[in-house]
């Protein structure tokens, strides 16, 4: 389908999936209203301009979730909306209802109002921040006669557009991952997942977007394998048991016609986009192990994963990505070094 003469808007444009959103969208002929928290800031708007199709159908607009006036002016207009824009942070959040919770529901809840009074027909959703603010989604859509869509994405890897780093989740120790699966899934798959689910009006309200579903052990053997010059760290293959893997965990989507990129060719990307970013630039990865010689000198795979482990059953603190020796740089990869002599870094 070309979306040659529709204008549709994009909330998180500058985003990794937003991104990709935006990237596509404009291929197919669409015209975008992106929007980002700060069109003076290059990292969140030179990439989209530089898209094809960029110069004449695409516009930025600067938004704030809770300033409705700011949404409706980037969603007037707009026959469709994909919202993907959520608060989203690594660090420790000091009052979780003005940072996130407020954001993600009464911001949710400002778009779609918008989206219903401008008369947009479908929108689409990321439930980045999960299930309140997809709960007030379904409840404003049925209440409002508003038809919405969610794509819901596993584990999302692959080539950053954005020059930022896409990942924040810490990798390696199988006892914090005991109850995690991987639902590993493309950047570009999600991105079409979501267009795929608007240009189908006969799509179901939620969609599960992921190319298999999996133990965590076969993504980390999955990695060992295609690199085999990297210290992997073993896992067993059945990190959860019970868990029955599944290749067909995105039917309905597949049925729509996508054909999800591999797991090994996720990975692939995921890796060559990591390796593209300074060493300064990466903070704590489900990926960072596979990058070690791209690390500036002094961070410890071993050393990191044990130093967040305890600090995450000490503290309850997640921020920690690495563990140095004091002074840095007489530390060589891999050496060992007594807790007391760590000291963390938060990015």
């Amino acid at each position: 389908m070309s979306g040659e003469g529709e204008v549709v808007c994009v909330t998180g444009a500058s985003g990794s999936i937003g991104s990709w959103v935006v990237s596509l969208l404009l291929a197919r002929g669409y015209t975008v209203h992106g929007t980002v928290r700060n069109l003076k800031d290059g990292k969140e708007t030179k990439h989209l301009e530089s898209f094809e199709g960029a110069a004449s159908h695409l516009r930025l607009f600067q938004i704030d979730l809770l300033d409705y006036d700011s949404l409706a002016a980037a969603i007037n207009g707009c026959v469709g909306v994909f919202h993907l824009a959520s608060p989203c942070s690594v660090d420790q959040v000091q009052d979780p209802q003005k940072e996130l919770l407020d954001p993600a529901i009464k911001g949710t809840l400002n778009v779609l109002t918008a989206a219903k009074e401008l008369g947009v027909k479908r929108v689409l959703w990321y439930p980045i921040s999960k299930t309140l603010a997809e709960k007030a989604a379904w409840e404003f859509s049925k209440e409002k006669g508003l038809d919405v869509v969610v794509v819901n994405p596993g584990t999302v890897m692959g080539p950053n557009i954005p020059p930022i780093p896409w990942f924040k989740d810490s990798f390696g120790c199988t006892e914090t991952y005991q109850d995690f699966f991987i639902g590993s899934v493309h950047f570009k798959d999600v991105a079409l997942a979501h267009i795929l689910v608007y240009e189908n009006k006969s799509a179901t309200r939620r969609d599960m977007c992921v190319e298999s579903i999996s133990h965590y052990g076969d993504f980390v053997a999955k990695v060992a394998e295609l690199y085999p010059e990297y210290n992997i760290p073993s896992l067993p293959r059945d990190t959860q048991p019970g868990l029955l893997r599944a290749k067909d965990g995105g039917k309905k989507l597949m049925d729509l016609g996508l054909e999800f990129i591999p797991m090994e060719q996720i990975i692939k990307d995921a890796v060559e986009s990591l390796k593209t970013f300074p060493p300064n630039s990466l903070p704590c990865s489900s990926l960072f192990f596979i990058v070690k010689n791209t690390q500036p000198p002094g961070f410890m795979e071993t050393q990191t994963l044990a130093a967040v482990d305890r600090r995450r059953k000490c503290c309850g603190d997640d921020r920690v990505v690495a563990g140095v020796r004091e002074p840095a740089e007489d530390l060589t990869m891999g050496d060992a070094a007594p807790l007391g002599t760590l000291r963390f870094w938060d990015p």
